[in-house]
This record gives C-alpha cells, sequence and structure tokens, in this order.
C-alpha cells in the first residue's frame, strides 16, 4: 500500500497524474524586488543582503558584503543619519529596523578581530591622485586600489579624515574608531601625503593619469555682525577644528551659536563640554525649516542647550548680545519685528555654512563653478578630462554617507575612464513597496535601543554617548529585516500550492515552478510574505 499522502501520489486518478497546467492564463513567477532601504542608501549599500547574512548569523561575511560599497562600516554605524530607517518598511508596521546599529556592530567587530580587505586586482598600471582625504577621498582611493590602480591622496591636514576629524566632535565619533578604518584603507597600499595643500592641481597631477578631487567644505561662512571692539566672534570651523588639532579654545561661561545646521548643533554641545554654564542656538526661523537633523536637536536638547526661535543677532557687544525677533512671512521668510532681547555671550560661534576652497582649479581648462560648487557630468568628470571630483565640492547634500557613495561612484567611473570605456549603472529592479506585503506574517518585534552615557559624563567629557550592540541585540535586530521584495526561502509557497507545483531546489537556491502542474489559481502570490513573486500572462 502507498505510504505517501494522496496528494502527492503519482496514482492514476490522483491530482498529479493531471497535468492542470493546460487551465493556466497566468503564471507565477519569483522576482527580486528592490528594497527601500536599499534604494535609500546614498552609499550605494545592499542593506538586506548583509543583514541577510547578520542574522544567520555570518558576521564577517555581513561585513564583507558592506565593504564592496562602504569601507567605513563602524563609522556610518556611529555618523550616519540613517535614510535607510526611514525608508524602511517595518516602520509601518511597528518600528523601523535598526540598520544603522547592526552596521556598528559589524564594524566594531571587524575591528577587534583584524578583519582585511585584500587586493586581489591586477595592477593596472595607472595611478590616481585623489585631493582630499575625507570621506569622499577615502572612499574613491579605496575603491580605485580594489581595482588595480596605484592611488596617492594628498591632504592639507596633519592626519587623514577630513570632516569626519575636524568636523566630527569625538562624542559622536571616537578616534580609535576613526583611525582604525583608515588605518585599514593605509595598509591595501594607497599612498598619503599630509601637510601640503594642493595649490596647482595641474602641477601636482604630472606622472598621473587621472584625479579625483573632493576637497571638503571646510571654510566657514561668515555674516556681518554690527559688534564692538571686545566682542569675541568665532566661526563652528574653526572651533572644532582647534579641539582637534591644538588645544581646547576658551568660549567662556555663556555662548552664544548662530546657525540651525548639524554643525550648529555640535558647537553647543562642544561648548558645553569645555565648561559653558550656558549655550544658546540662535536661529532665524522655526523648526520645522531648521536644516539640523531631529536626532541632533533632541540630543542638543537633552543636554541643556537652549535654542531661541524665530530670532536673529542685531549686535554684539562686550559680554552681551542683542536679538531681535522675526516673525516668518507668507513665503516662508524672516522678517523683523522690532522688538529685542538681550542675552549674555562671552562668544559668539556662527554656524552659518560652509564652503569648499577651490582655488586649486584655478587655470584649469573646462572646470566650471557655480555658486561655490564643482559642475560635474553623470560619471562625476569635470569639464576637464580626466578630472573628476564629488564630496563636497559637487551639489548635493553635505554628509558621510553621501561623500562615500560618491568615492565609490566615481572610483568606477574613473577605472572605466582609464581602461577606454564607458561605466554604465546597472539596471534597478522595481522598488517592495510595503503594500506588497503580508506583514502579518511577522511578529511583533519592537526595535533595540542603543545604550547611552550617563548625562553626568555626557556634558563634562566627550566620552561617546551613543553606545553600540551586543552580539544579542544585534542579531535581533538583523532578525526584525522583512526581506522586503525578496525570497528568504520561508516555504510559504511551497506549503499552500494545491498542486503540489512548487518545487524546493535546496538550500540558497530558492524555488522553481513545475508549469505542468501550476494552474495559475495565484495563491503562492497571496501568501508570500516577502511580495517575492507576481503573476503574468502566460505565453501563448
Amino acid at each position: 500500500m502507498d505510504d505517501k499522502p494522496f496528494a502527492i501520489t503519482l496514482g492514476v486518478g490522483t491530482s498529479r497524474a493531471n497535468k492542470t497546467g493546460a487551465w493556466r492564463t497566468e503564471r507565477p513567477v519569483y522576482l527580486d524586488r528592490l528594497p527601500p532601504c536599499n534604494q535609500a542608501c546614498p552609499a550605494g549599500e545592499n542593506v538586506q543582503r548583509w543583514l541577510s547574512l547578520a542574522e544567520e548569523p555570518s558576521y564577517e561575511a555581513a561585513w564583507r558584503q558592506i565593504m564592496e560599497d562602504n569601507p567605513f562600516p563602524a563609522i556610518m554605524g556611529r555618523v550616519c543619519y540613517r535614510p535607510c530607517e526611514t525608508a524602511c518598511n517595518r516602520g509601518k508596521l511597528d518600528q523601523a529596523v535598526g540598520v544603522n546599529s547592526v552596521e556598528r556592530f559589524l564594524g566594531d567587530e571587524a575591528i577587534k578581530h583584524g578583519w582585511t580587505v585584500p587586493v586581489t586586482a591586477e595592477p593596472s598600471g595607472k595611478r590616481v591622485l585623489v585631493v582630499g582625504a575625507g570621506p569622499a577621498g577615502l572612499s574613491a582611493a579605496y575603491h580605485l586600489t580594489r581595482l588595480g590602480h596605484q592611488v596617492t591622496v594628498a591632504d592639507s591636514g596633519s592626519r587623514p579624515g577630513g570632516m569626519m576629524r575636524f568636523g566630527i566632535p569625538r562624542y559622536r565619533l571616537p578616534r580609535d574608531i576613526l583611525d582604525a578604518e583608515i588605518g585599514r584603507i593605509a595598509d591595501m597600499g594607497v599612498t598619503f601625503r599630509l601637510g601640503r595643500a594642493v595649490t596647482d592641481l595641474a602641477e601636482a597631477m604630472r606622472g598621473f593619469d587621472a584625479a579625483f578631487l573632493a576637497v571638503g567644505a571646510h571654510l566657514g561662512k561668515r555674516a556681518y555682525i554690527p559688534a564692538g571692539d571686545c566682542a569675541r566672534i568665532l566661526d563652528a570651523v574653526s572651533v572644532l577644528r582647534d579641539l582637534e588639532e591644538t588645544s581646547a579654545p576658551a568660549l567662556g561661561r555663556h555662548v552664544v551659536v548662530y546657525g540651525g545646521g548639524n554643525t550648529a548643533m555640535d558647537a553647543a554641545r562642544t561648548a558645553k563640554r569645555l565648561g559653558a554654564s550656558d549655550a544658546v542656538v540662535v536661529y532665524r526661523r522655526t523648526r520645522d525649516r531648521m536644516p539640523a537633523h531631529d536626532s541632533e536637536v533632541s540630543e542638543a536638547g537633552e543636554e541643556g542647550v537652549r535654542i531661541k526661535w524665530l530670532s536673529t543677532i542685531a549686535h554684539a557687544v562686550g559680554g552681551t548680545i542683542t536679538i531681535e525677533k522675526m516673525r516668518l512671512d507668507e513665503t516662508g521668510f524672516p522678517q523683523p519685528t522690532g522688538e529685542f532681547e538681550e542675552l549674555a555671550a562671552d562668544s559668539v560661534v556662527l554656524a552659518l555654512g560652509q564652503e569648499a576652497d577651490l582655488s586649486l582649479l584655478g587655470g584649469l581648462p573646462g572646470v566650471e563653478v557655480d555658486d561655490g560648487v564643482v559642475k560635474v557630468g553623470p560619471n562625476m568628470m569635470t569639464g576637464c578630462p580626466g578630472v573628476f571630483a564629488g564630496g563636497d565640492m559637487v551639489p548635493d547634500q553635505r554628509t558621510v554617507t553621501v561623500a562615500v557613495g560618491h568615492g565609490k561612484k566615481a572610483a568606477r567611473h574613473i577605472d572605466a575612464w582609464l581602461r577606454g570605456a564607458t561605466g554604465r549603472p546597472a539596471p534597478k529592479h522595481p522598488v517592495a513597496d510595503f503594500d506588497l506585503l503580508n506583514t502579518w506574517y511577522y511578529s511583533d518585534a519592537p526595535a533595540t535601543v542603543r545604550p547611552r552615557l550617563e548625562m553626568a559624563r555626557r556634558i563634562t567629557t566627550f566620552d561617546e554617548v551613543e553606545g553600540g550592540l551586543d552580539e544579542r541585540t544585534a542579531l535581533f535586530e538583523a532578525r526584525r529585516c522583512l526581506s522586503c521584495g525578496n525570497c528568504f526561502e520561508c516555504d510559504n509557497c511551497y506549503g499552500v500550492c494545491p498542486d503540489n507545483a512548487v518545487v524546493k531546489l535546496g538550500p540558497g537556491l530558492r524555488y522553481e515552478i513545475d508549469l505542468d502542474f501550476c494552474k495559475g489559481c495565484g495563491l503562492c502570490v497571496a501568501e508570500c510574505p516577502a511580495g517575492a513573486i507576481e503573476m503574468v500572462p502566460e505565453i501563448s
């Protein structure tokens, strides 16, 4: 007697004996959609892929997947503003997956265990000059080296890192982490020329086949403030740089920061750590128009930084400033009200934005500059053949993550240009929107909260404010991923198919449809948790 269930026997008169595929007008097709986290990542990381490896758990493999796109997982796990999490579909279910937390965990694991990235490409014989040792320049150097080119990085700073070192305070980015991830790039064979500014690019490029310009926005913008002789007015970029290069600047007990960006928040929080009893941010507009990220504003508030909204500095004299109240007109532009207030101020720190020093471009043919930034084409090349640019020098958001993405993109186009080819981006899959998912299959799992340093140490030291996850919580967080738009071999389609037409191909190989028996009912599509199957018209 046959001991197999009736539904999967092959005897005459059973369901498998009748090839029901002839009834079909549509067929199911497995596909890979673009997860929204991947789409949102400015560095171009395959976020879902490395999260999948982390949840196995295969931590080193997950780290190596990140390193295909981004050489700074431990840094980015601390300073990235997490656009992947803003886009995460799980955020509509309960809370977004803590992608950034897991990335930091993997980056820290790599530093702890000494994982390295081998250079396996054959030497191309080509030499590339990178000007700027910030995130864009270092990213380009990393990727170009992996592609087989010889890279030299030139920078005016005494140490590499650019704005990561001279613009991001230690309480957000510890320097041992920064040094470890930059050191890994140096160990790959990248040459550094530090402490010497490139003033004549044409001369500097002698002996090189191409150049990538990644000069950071190190020049603080100034504003005219009527001030008496004894008023102490500084710029935020210089304050943060002095803190790293020389000694802590003396700001006094009452510090006013003028501006509304992330640098303004960093300057105010730094002032608190340097002993200011009162740090006040003066900003001309309202919170919804403030360019600073929410996390920066909330953390500054936790540390006692005050914000004067709809205010502008009218006058500074001695230890006092006068601010004028503003109102927004119908276009959202601030207008004066004639109402004034005085604030104590031992120093005023201007955080009104930064500009890149583009003087090195003087005399370079074909390069166009518009409103303080360099025009580049889709391949990141300027109007001068062989000279590419990215990071703060070009029109885009000024974040570490965006800069890292520029470096990778430029490296791939530089490689193509050096080899006489044209770099073309790979076609992208359609996005896996939330409405494609069957979220009731997923259990509730609130996000893991990173530990915070106690407040007494937060405002008196430069110790790192936010802690990382441990192995248990990192694994839990990785497993919260919904695998949007991509099959994770849950066996749902295999289990619900009434015709046993779904064939398992083995671990990691997913499934295929036996079209002799699939009658196109679409039940597999309806029950796929990840939205990784679609129905297509049958081919006649």
